[in-house]
Parts: C-alpha cells; sequence; structure tokens
C-alpha cells in the first residue's frame, strides 16, 4: 500500500500558497486494510477514510465511467489494481492531477507543472466532457488565478455546451461554482470564460453581457467587470458580490428569476431584489432632502436591518467605480445616506415614546428622526 499526496494542496505547494486542506489517494489497499490501521470510513459512494489523527481524508485510488447524464450518472471502480495514474487521470485540469510520494517526490503524468508555469488552464483528458460543472470550475479557477484557458479546452467546453451536455448542470452545483467563484481574488474573470464558452448566455440571459477574446464587448460587461474588481478590492461579502450581478436587469421579475434558477439564498436573493428596487435612489441620494432621505431609509428598512443597508450602500459605490465616474461626484450617496442614518437612529425615541400618546408617538418619532437629519444636513 502506497500513499500520496494529490491535487489542490500540490498544486498550491508549487506555486507558493498557503494550504489549508489536504487530500490523499491510497494505491494498493483495501477497505478493511483502511479499518484496521484505525482509518474511519465516511465516502458514501466511494471508499473515503479519516486519519485516526490528523482527520484528514484519505481516498482508494479510484476510476470513473460515465454512464448515464448528469452529474451523478458515473460508475466508480476501486480496487488494489488502480494504479496513481489512473486515479489522477480522472482529474479535471492538468494543474489538479499532481502528487507527491511519501518522499516528498513530484508525480506529474500530465504536465501540470509545466502549465502552472505557462499560466493555463488545459484539461487532463477527453473524459473532461464527462461532467458539465468543469465549465464552472474552470472559470472558477480563472477567476483565482488569472489563468488562460488552454485553446483546446475551450473548444471542449463549447462543443460541451453546444451539445447539450451542459444542460444536465443543476442548480445546486452551478450555485455553488459560481458562489465560490464570486468570492475569488479576480471574480470578473469568470465572465468572459463562461461566455466564451457559450454557457453565460443560458445562465444569465437577463443581463445581457457581450464578451469578445475575454474582453468586455459592451457597456453592460464592461460596467459588471469594474464593480467586480470593486467588490474584491474592498473585500465584500458574498451577498453583495452577487446583488451586483442580479439586480442589474429590466425588472425585479428579471432579478426574482434569476435567484429562483440559481437556487440563491435568501440573503443573497433579499439584497439582489432591494438592489433592483431602489439602487436608482441610492445613487441620487445626494440630491435629496430630509424628508426624501427618511423615506428612501424607510423603504429600505435601515433602521431595523443597518448591516444590510450597508451593504446594499457598497454594492451601489462599486456600481458607481464600475462605471469610472465615482471621482467626478464630488459628494457620494455614501455621505448622505451613512449621515441620515446616524441622525435618525440617534434620537430619543424612548423619551418621546414616555411623553407622548399612544396615537402620537409614531408621527412624533418619525418628525424628530427627520429634523435630525435636516439638521445634520444644516
Amino acid at each position: 500500500m502506497k500513499i500520496y499526496a494529490v491535487g489542490g494542496a500540490v498544486r498550491d505547494e508549487l506555486l507558493g500558497l498557503p494550504v489549508a486542506d489536504r487530500d490523499y489517494v491510497v494505491v494498493g489497499g483495501t477497505p478493511e486494510e483502511m479499518v484496521r490501521l484505525g482509518y474511519k470510513p465516511v465516502g458514501k459512494d466511494f471508499p473515503v477514510f479519516l486519519h485516526p489523527r490528523t482527520h484528514e481524508e484519505y481516498a482508494l485510488a479510484r476510476t470513473e465511467r460515465k454512464v448515464a447524464r448528469g452529474y451523478k450518472g458515473f460508475e466508480i471502480y476501486t480496487a488494489p489494481n488502480v494504479t496513481l495514474e489512473q486515479d489522477l487521470e480522472r482529474r479535471d485540469l492538468t494543474i489538479n492531477a499532481l502528487a507527491r510520494d511519501e518522499e516528498g517526490r513530484l508525480i506529474d503524468p500530465f504536465g501540470g507543472a509545466a502549465d502552472l508555469e505557462r499560466g493555463l488552464l488545459r484539461h487532463v483528458s477527453p473524459a473532461f466532457v464527462e461532467d458539465p460543472v468543469r465549465i464552472l470550475r474552470v472559470a472558477r479557477f480563472a477567476a483565482r488565478f488569472g489563468f488562460a484557458v488552454a485553446p483546446e479546452t475551450m473548444a471542449l467546453m463549447r462543443a460541451m455546451v453546444a451539445n447539450g451536455e451542459a444542460d444536465a448542470l443543476v442548480p445546486e452545483r452551478v450555485w455553488q461554482e459560481l458562489s465560490r467563484g464570486l468570492m475569488e481574488g479576480d471574480p470578473g474573470r469568470m465572465f468572459p470564460v463562461l461566455a466564451e464558452a457559450g454557457l453565460l448566455a443560458r445562465l444569465l440571459p437577463e443581463l445581457g453581457l457581450e464578451f469578445e477574446r475575454g474582453r468586455a464587448a459592451n457597456d453592460a460587461a464592461r460596467v459588471l467587470l469594474g464593480a467586480l474588481e470593486c467588490t474584491a478590492a474592498e473585500h465584500l461579502a458574498l451577498a453583495p458580490r452577487f446583488a451586483l450581478v442580479a439586480f442589474r436587469t429590466a425588472s425585479e421579475e428579471a432579478t426574482d428569476a434569476i435567484c429562483a434558477r440559481l437556487k440563491a439564498p435568501s440573503d443573497c436573493r433579499d439584497l439582489a431584489l432591494l438592489a433592483q428596487r431602489h439602487a436608482a435612489r441610492v445613487r441620487r441620494a445626494r440630491d435629496l432632502r430630509a424628508a426624501g432621505l427618511f423615506a428612501l431609509l424607510e423603504a429600505c428598512d435601515a433602521l431595523r436591518r443597518p448591516e444590510r443597508f450597508e451593504e446594499l450602500v457598497a454594492v451601489c459605490e462599486c456600481l458607481e467605480q464600475g462605471e469610472r465616474n465615482w471621482k467626478e461626484v464630488p459628494y457620494p450617496p455614501r455621505v448622505a445616506l451613512r449621515a441620515a442614518l446616524a441622525a435618525a437612529t440617534g434620537i430619543d425615541a424612548a423619551g418621546i415614546a414616555a411623553a407622548s400618546g399612544p396615537a402620537e408617538v409614531a408621527l412624533k418619532v418619525r418628525r424628530a428622526r427627520i429634523a435630525a437629519i435636516e439638521k445634520g444636513l444644516g
């Protein structure tokens, strides 16, 4: 029995990046032998075990064969005669088909180390076409590493979309890869890759994004790329990054359709719909008087949910950045809105309630908040 470190940990070590998780492949072993050695079985579809002390994952070497459409349509074969190279061959990209033996020697049967040096995302084998999720993974790795997609791999991805293989994608898997890609260091790089493969028009047709040779070919695409660059620079969470993508449609119904199709979590959906309804007014906040500012805060539920409102303002700021005119705005909306919210929440609502009748409280608190905002605008 031989044990090899494999996949992302080996790749990231070669790139000089920190390694969070390590995975191992066991060649020549059996489930019975692993249990005898103290490993805990956890795999449902194929034999995976947790190390008794480190709790890292050790999988028996395996091969996969496509027997039906979709990401579950694989037949798994694992046995002591499956080689390391056979196990690595089933992986998606050469940069992920790397291994190290117990002496630390690199095993690279498909040229992954050279592709790392060239900054290239290249598929390992023709079996790449068997799992359409790999198209999304390629786009995500482009966003993570800034690598180019090999021409032959891009041709393969286009064929997968054209042949209908990508129609088997399920929302949960799409969301998993899309959300992870949005959280990468350069999330905008994901979209031209998906567009060139032909998948973006199927996933997000409402956005009207056009790319040519990896670059934005219309204003919608140009603004999105610039805005996503801002979200990464500001280290925004997933909800505002997704909202920035999803809300820029012609209608609230279209935004909701995107969220439903991708089965986006409720926080992401809520912020996207909030932006669809109110982003235009938020961006014009500097032109509003005190009553208008307070009405906007109320409409956005800012007094009860200030954290979500802050995310909405951040979305609008990054949209301004994407439009390349932020520096031309002498008094950005965030200044007016944050000052208005601070003034509105700073009044003594409890004191007003104690000195008022039940029917007057709401009106008096509202007036006090508007007056506080007016004073702040001074």
